[in-house]
């Protein structure tokens, strides 16, 4: 092969090599930079935690501050306990809890008034009325005396006489054997065999006779007596 021939090959075959490079375009710097960061994320992406592990995370940082005691200092600026703060509260409240008392002593007064005022006989109805307004005064605390419905809510272990309740209510802050409460306690029951008297013997004897009337009346005026102390009781359990 002649040298010009050569050299045309030569050139030839280095200007296609130069064309078949330059056919790939370059990585340019931007899209450099990109796979660079992309590549810098993907090795420091946060690891994957469940809102239950952060949630958990949080309670576990709190332990400690939840653990420390309540510095002594706390008691010695004259803030009162629970206890005193719910006796007071009751103390304002006593209006409302002896209220159920006053309106059954009303009851017993105006039955009272209306048996001893009058000697005109009852009526079956007003006899009925009368009975009606006793029960009332009793505040389901006669077992023989419940309609069906508080006798299922007292077999079901309910709390339903009124009376009772009341001095749990007030008496709840007191230790067990608190002489207060155990008098409460005792007079509640004096209280509650008081109305069944007063109830039985109304259901049995009637208030038509001049004489069942008198037996009747002083056991109205038992009842109110009883009903009295009971309140000067439940007054000694929230000592107003």
């Amino acid at each position: 092969m002649t040298p010009l021939l050569r050299l045309t090959s030569t050139f030839s075959s280095t200007h296609s090599f130069m064309l078949l490079s330059s056919s790939k375009p370059p990585i340019s710097k931007q899209k450099l930079f990109t796979k660079s960061q992309e590549s810098h994320l993907h090795l420091t992406s946060p690891i994957n935690i469940s809102r239950r592990d952060v949630a958990l995370l949080s309670f576990l940082a709190l332990v400690p501050f939840l653990s420390q005691p309540a510095p002594a200092t706390a008691f010695s600026i004259g803030i009162s306990g629970p206890k005193d703060w719910l006796k007071e509260q009751k103390k304002k409240a006593s209006k409302f809890l002896l209220a159920p008392i006053d309106a059954s002593r009303e009851i017993l007064r105006s039955a009272y008034l209306s048996l001893t005022t009058s000697e005109v006989e009852y009526t079956p109805k007003e006899l009925e009325e009368f009975q009606r307004l006793l029960r009332s005064a009793a505040r389901d605390c006669i077992p023989q005396e419940r309609n069906s419905f508080v006798a299922f809510q007292a077999n079901t272990g309910v709390e339903v006489c009124t009376f009772r309740l009341i001095v749990k209510n007030a008496s709840s802050l007191l230790d067990k054997e608190d002489p207060a409460k155990l008098e409460a306690e005792a007079m509640l029951n004096d209280l509650i065999r008081s109305f069944t008297s007063l109830n039985g013997l109304v259901n049995e004897t009637g208030i038509q006779d001049t004489s069942n009337r008198k037996k009747v009346a002083d056991a109205l005026m038992n009842t109110i007596s009883s009903l009295n102390k009971f309140e000067q009781g439940v007054k000694y359990c929230l000592e107003v």
